[in-house]
């Protein structure tokens, strides 16, 4: 065996849990993504879904990619900065900068491009990229491919922000990067603190709308809109993997920065544009976003009956105001055999283990889609119930 075989054949924490029947990932669904799918054979309830709008299998949205396809092929064969720009993508993106309220937007392939590429070039050595320790990864890929200085402040701790802007040239470049909504603990990015402290050093703003889009602002339009902080933050990213329901990212700015981003962003300009079937399905749903209000009033409906049921059952859920609702088990192997359990029951949930959280803040990750009814999370609440009572974690 050769030697980088041998290093890799020692990882085997996979197969350990493979052996003891409690291996959670790579579940194959054979049918469509809804509140309901079918795993071998078996339909479960799934609270493990990112579409908060529910829109992944809207019959507009899958017309909108056929005809795309019919017109257009089922793919770019190129980058956008060279062969691979489409006139929807255009249209498209002049849609996202108008929704959002930038003056321009930018496709990427997908979401963990645009934090890649756009972290990753914005600043220069002598500059400073300021991150929540609770950022997605694909920030802190971006933060570590940066030849900036790089200062991580504590989760959404304010006083440890400005600790660190502090310690900035105040005549260089400091860029605060941050999600909207934390994809793990589903609490919320202290946005008007964040812009206020800005101001005061001269910062500027990136937040990361992955988790917010669909969820928070009018008609779905993120945390920033929510906050009523729009125009004070320079950069809004999305993704279209979770409320647009297809495939690929943008960033939303002034035009000075998409000018540079078009020609110095690595994985905007290296990488082949969206297909045209993601990019028609992505209009679809922007379009019954904007025109479906009820969608987003009934995701807050089943979101806020969820909350107060695992507040009532004793749940430990931490500070999530929103769709992602963390049930901490603070175990390892707990979790996952809590997260085998309850699929056995017909509810598939995601476990957040180490080394993606500390061990002694492993999770079930519960999430919610504006398709999903009381009954299913009355479903749901009563056997993790059932099963958190067997295992000691609630009375």
């Amino acid at each position: 065996m050769k030697l980088l075989q041998a290093k890799l054949a020692k990882y085997q924490e996979p197969q350990k849990a493979k052996a003891a029947g409690i291996y959670p990932y790579f579940r194959a669904i054979s049918s469509e993504q809804d509140t309901e799918v079918l795993i071998n054979g078996k339909k479960v309830l799934m609270f493990g879904s990112n579409c908060y709008t529910g829109l992944v299998n809207h019959p507009k949205i899958k017309e909108a990619a056929i005809e795309a396809i019919k017109k257009y092929g089922t793919g770019c064969a190129g980058s956008p900065f060279l062969n691979g720009t489409l006139d929807i993508h255009k249209q498209l993106e002049a849609r996202l900068a108008a929704y959002v309220g930038k003056e321009d937007a930018m496709i990427y392939s997908t979401g963990f491009e645009v934090n890649l590429g756009v972290v990753s070039c914005l600043t220069g050595r002598e500059d400073y990229i300021l991150w929540d320790e609770q950022d997605h990864a694909s920030i802190i890929e971006g933060r570590r491919l940066s030849f900036s200085n790089s200062l991580k402040y504590k989760h959404n701790d304010m006083a440890s922000l400005e600790n660190q802007l502090k310690k900035c040239a105040p005549d260089k470049v400091k860029l605060i990067v941050t999600d909207g909504v934390f994809s793990m603990e589903g609490d919320v990015a202290k946005l008007p603190e964040i812009v206020a402290l800005a101001k005061k050093y001269d910062a500027s703003v990136m937040v990361d709308e992955a988790h917010g889009i669909g969820v928070f602002g009018r008609g779905g339009r993120g945390t920033c809109d929510h906050f009523g902080v729009t125009n004070d933050v320079d950069l809004i990213m999305g993704t279209f993997s979770k409320s647009f329901a297809s495939l690929g990212g943008f960033i939303a700015c002034d035009k000075e920065i998409t000018n540079f981003l078009r020609h110095h962003s690595r994985s905007y300009i290296f990488t082949a544009s969206i297909t045209p079937a993601s990019t028609a399905a992505v209009s679809a749903a922007l379009d019954i976003m904007e025109s479906e209000p009820e969608r987003q009033e009934n995701l807050w409906k089943v979101t806020d009956y969820a909350l107060q049921g695992f507040k009532n059952m004793g749940c430990e859920i931490g500070h999530t105001e929103t769709p992602i609702i963390p049930l901490y088990i603070r175990d390892n192997n707990l979790t996952f055999l809590i997260t085998h359990e309850l699929f056995e029951e017909g509810i598939f949930v995601n476990p957040v283990v180490s080394p993606a959280v500390a061990p002694n803040d492993t999770l079930i990750r519960f999430s919610l889609m504006a398709t999903h009814t009381v009954d299913q999370v009355d479903i749901a609440l009563d056997k993790i119930h059932k099963i958190f009572k067997r295992h000691n974690l609630i009375k």
